[in-house]
């Protein structure tokens, strides 16, 4: 049995920040952060949270699947930004939909989550284990960036996106995933809660980023892995639909395309109006791309995400 797709859902916060806010905050144009990210607009919340946004983009994907929310079997929110530690964010979104006999968890592995929860729930969908499962990205990176620093704060933004998987016959979900724990000082997010630490907003407990260290892992890694994973399908590149790569540089995924000698059109993005939202990029693209009429039934999609461990992690599958 596979997982597919029967509803996609997202929610993204309602107040809106261009370049041209962020340049009042740091030095900074929009012409210099939409050449060097293709960023131009990023959502940041007010009053949201992100266990409400997770909630919100599984609402929509629950209702657009026609599924009943008591025959979800299981939850899971990839998350690494949520505003409580417990009750987990996949627990609220649990009490959200109304998912009465689901299990729930968090899963934190930054960027690269949500294509690993949806390898996860593949996995328990082929076992046989569970059979209708929730996967939700949810992000609200505005909370760990320091805005002081122009590095970061202009890459990120927050939002949410789900997908609601039910099991079917059909062809395997083919999947990778590595982490390499040696270079993680690349990307780094230490906790606001350790002991001794008297400032909440202590810039030490915000995001540290090397990212030409980041951006060469990016471009060497995601092309490998994509590679790997058409390996072990003996699939082609020419019969890959879509490639629905974590949003976080137009000029990574413009060289993901390049190595892979493959038409840029396959890599539908969206970052210029929601920035990077971490885990939730890929699931809000998808919402996006699948709600535009763009996802046909049988089509083949590559999902890649990458980022903070370091991860990064790539699965194929049929719509």
């Amino acid at each position: 049995m596979v997982g597919k797709i029967y509803g996609t859902g997202s929610c993204v916060p309602s107040r809106v920040m261009d370049n041209n806010d962020m340049a009042k905050i740091v030095e900074t144009s929009d012409e210099w952060i939409r050449e060097r990210t293709g960023i131009e607009r990023r959502h940041i919340i007010e009053d949201e949270t992100t266990s409400y946004m997770a909630g919100q983009a599984a609402l929509r994907a629950v209702e657009q699947s026609g599924i009943d929310p008591a025959e979800i079997d299981m939850v899971i929110v990839a998350t690494s930004s949520s505003e409580t530690i417990f009750p987990c964010a996949a627990c609220e979104v649990q009490k959200t939909v109304g998912a009465v006999h689901a299990a729930a968890y968090d899963l934190n592995a930054a960027c690269t989550g949500f294509v690993l929860a949806f390898n996860s729930a593949q996995a328990y969908i082929s076992a046989g284990i569970y059979r209708t499962i929730l996967v939700v990205g949810a992000e609200s990176m505005s909370n760990m960036i320091d805005w002081t620093d122009r590095g970061t704060c202009i890459l990120f933004g927050d939002g949410a996106g789900a997908v609601l998987l039910r099991a079917e016959e059909g062809t395997p979900v083919c999947m990778a995933a590595h982490s390499d724990g040696i270079k993680g000082e690349a990307l780094t997010q230490l906790s606001r809660h350790r002991k001794g630490w008297e400032q909440e907003e202590n810039k030490e407990s915000c995001m540290h980023m090397d990212g030409q260290a980041v951006f060469k892992f990016a471009v060497r890694k995601v092309p490998e892995i994509i590679e790997e994973v058409l390996e072990k399908a003996d699939a082609k590149l020419e019969d890959i639909d879509y490639f629905v790569l974590h949003q976080a540089n137009r000029r990574i995924i413009e060289a993901v395309a390049k190595r892979l000698k493959t038409d840029l059109a396959k890599f539908p993005m969206n970052l210029e109006e929601y920035a990077n939202t971490s885990a939730a990029t890929v699931p809000i693209l998808l919402d996006e791309i699948n709600r535009k009429g763009m996802l046909q039934r049988g089509q083949k999609l590559m999902l890649a995400g990458f980022g903070a461990g370091l991860t990064w992690a790539a699965c194929l599958f049929e719509w």
